[in-house]
């Protein structure tokens, strides 16, 4: 049951979103046992990002919310599977992207939970 949420400073068309959305569904194969068809994507775009005191730079903090254990190899590969898609998609540097992961044993879904 994973989920990541995209909050960047760049403005993103439907067509754009729905591109990243895909490469995204990819990515999360990286993680073990995760898949397109339970991750859930949010994307807040055109938000106020500071980032070093600045905004005049496209910009992104991104978290992933994953069902079970953490996995630093797994996150490792998926950071740079993210930084790679907001580059080439968003013109968004890596180093103006941050990635956060948190891993829980307890997920809700469909009223109950795991």
């Amino acid at each position: 049951m994973p989920c990541i949420q995209l909050n960047t400073s760049v403005k993103m068309s439907d067509d754009k979103k729905t591109a990243i959305k895909s490469k995204l569904g990819k990515a999360i194969e990286l993680l073990p046992g995760k898949s397109e068809n339970w991750l859930m994507v949010t994307m807040n775009d055109d938000v106020t990002v500071y980032f070093r005191g600045r905004n005049d730079a496209p910009a992104a903090f991104v978290m992933v919310g994953v069902y079970g254990r953490e996995d630093g190899r797994a996150f490792d590969a998926l950071t740079a599977s993210i930084c790679d898609i907001l580059n080439s998609e968003l013109g968004i540097a890596a180093d103006h992207v941050y990635v956060q992961y948190a891993a829980t044993q307890h997920w809700g879904w469909n009223g109950g939970n795991f």
